[in-house]
């Protein structure tokens, strides 16, 4: 990177105006991308998966973060590890991106063989010098937070995951990540900048209009509203939202289930926020009818109106667990102006699809808020395009979750750049 384009990030950084949305180039530089990759996405914590991904000994997945390509697998010995996805003879990619059933991981270009916890095993013709010890994978840092994986591609990862590890064990544990599995998973390129995707992710402002599937189990009072602003119905429904949310968590609080927000959005590296948010009607599920989508419960839960346990985590995903299945989202950056979005849905690893759940049935809510919120996402990009953009107000009701997103990332920026 050229002096003038750190000069010019550091400027752009220096300048930002809190409360308002992001200048254009944060959006559209391909010199801040590079930036993010580096300073966000290569020194954080990034969510990728989770354990039921990788379920059984020989399990591999292959993520993608920007040029960096990471194997998790789970070893003969059960435990996950990561390893970079570069073979120790000539730098071969070694697995394509996606998932196998692997014995050993195996070079295709030269046959370099190594086990699941990453030695090398195998490498013929090189000599009675060579030493296979000094040759294994290069691991990568890896973190199970309750069957949530996180990684982080820097050798000093912030050491502050355990805090949120502590924080969300109470909380994660009665939906028993671990004996799920993945019943469905959507892969959706949005055309936009990662930030754009998250920034949508953070307020509920653009629900009501946009979102007509999910507003049927969830609240968009939920995440604020501007009380002048308020026909006497939306009154009525706020003030109806407000009780429903304090006897719920009065109730699962007495039930032994952690509901109370717990918030480090922006005060940390890591970082993260949880709730236990009330769903409407039956309270069930986050489907069409409200009702629970799978007949087999997680982790033992006999009360099926446990509302929906968000999760969020800085830089790249979020999450909602209910008592029939998980919803699990996260956000990879692909260039400056496109991003994968992947979903998964996770039912309990016993539940068998036609029987105790429809496919359609489970997906459809998310699967449509997907699609609306990435045409969403694509007319923001269109828009920090434009010339004529400037950075705009956020709302100080509805947008808060969003500014503190952007404090987030400028901070991790400023505390980087030189």
């Amino acid at each position: 990177m050229s002096e003038q384009s750190r000069i010019s990030v550091k400027e752009l950084v220096a300048r930002r105006k809190a409360g308002y949305a992001l200048e254009a180039p944060f959006y559209t530089s391909a010199e801040i991308f590079r930036v993010d990759m580096d300073v966000i996405f290569g020194r954080h914590w990034i969510f990728v998966g989770l354990d039921p991904d990788v379920p059984e000994a020989g399990d591999a997945m292959v993520v993608n973060i920007g040029p960096s390509s990471v194997i998790i697998v789970r070893g003969d010995d059960e435990e996950v590890r990561a390893f970079h996805n570069v073979c120790r003879h000539r730098g071969a990619r070694i697995l394509p991106e996606g998932k196998a059933i692997i014995g050993n991981v195996v070079c295709p270009y030269h046959s370099w063989t190594y086990g699941l916890e990453g030695g090398l095993k195998f490498a013929e013709h090189m000599g009675p010098g060579f030493d296979p010890t000094c040759h294994g994978l290069k691991p990568v840092a890896l973190r199970s937070v309750s069957g949530l994986l996180f990684i982080c591609l820097s050798d000093d990862p912030p050491a502050d995951i355990d805090e949120m590890a502590a924080a969300m064990a109470p909380y994660l544990a009665p939906h028993d990540i671990r004996n799920t599995r993945v019943a469905f998973q959507s892969d959706l390129i949005e055309d936009g900048n990662w930030k754009l995707t998250m920034e949508n992710n953070r307020e509920c402002y653009h629900c009501a209009p946009n979102h007509p599937e999910l507003t049927i189990p969830l609240f968009a009072y939920g995440f604020g509203f501007a009380p002048d602003a308020l026909d006497e119905e939306g009154r009525r429904e706020a003030d109806r939202y407000a009780k429903l949310m304090r006897a719920a968590h009065a109730r699962w609080e007495a039930e032994g289930l952690p509901s109370r927000e717990i918030e480090h959005l922006a005060d940390r590296a890591t970082g993260f926020r949880t709730e236990r948010l009330p769903i409407d009607q039956s309270g069930e599920s986050q489907t069409m009818d409200t009702r629970a989508a799978c007949r087999v419960a997680l982790g033992g839960l006999t009360d099926k109106a446990i509302g929906g346990l968000s999760f969020w985590t800085q830089p790249n995903s979020w999450h909602h667990f209910m008592g029939d299945h998980i919803v699990s989202f996260s956000a990879i950056p692909i260039d400056e102006g496109h991003t994968l979005v992947r979903t998964k849905w996770l039912v309990h690893k016993d539940a068998v699809e036609g029987v105790d759940y429809d496919l359609q049935r489970l997906t459809e809510v998310w699967e449509a808020t997907n699609r609306q919120d990435a045409d969403l996402v694509a007319i923001g990009q269109q828009g920090a395009t434009d010339p004529a953009y400037e950075a705009g107000p956020y709302s100080p009701y509805t947008e808060g979750l969003v500014e503190k997103f952007a404090a987030w990332y400028i901070d991790r920026l400023a505390a980087s750049l030189p």
